[in-house]
């Protein structure tokens, strides 16, 4: 089973999201912020993660850099979700190590079209 690391804060967007994900086959755990998002893609070995950027204490683009630094959660794809997209948000993203780039709300059949594809060309490197 396809584990997935839901880093998010707002617990509505978190039970959601989750919910719509378990549903689909798979496994979701969850990180309420940045740190323990960091902690957790250590310890979890996710096979994704969806990062929302706007967390509590360090952000998301921080804790994508603190995952990519890591020699143990380096090729993790990793998502950013964004209810602020404004112009530059999907490049400073991509700049902090996020390998794509999505906004809420979430439109549940483009982000799975997302994920499979990073899930697909993790398998083939």
């Amino acid at each position: 089973m396809t584990k997935i690391l839901l880093v998010e804060d707002n617990e509505m967007n978190r039970d959601m999201l989750s919910r719509r994900l378990s549903k689909r086959g798979f496994d979701v755990v969850i990180a309420v912020d940045g740190e323990s998002g960091v902690e957790m893609a250590v310890s979890e070995h996710p096979d994704l993660i969806l990062m929302d950027i706007s967390l509590p204490g360090i952000n998301g683009e921080e804790a994508t850099r603190l995952i990519k630094k890591n020699e143990t959660t380096t090729s993790i794809p990793i998502i950013a979700l964004t209810a602020h997209a404004m112009a530059g948000d999907r490049e400073k993203a991509l700049e902090a190590g996020c390998d794509d780039y999505d906004s809420k709300p979430v439109e549940l059949p483009r982000l799975l079209a997302k994920i499979q594809s990073l899930l697909e060309k993790r398998k083939q490197d």
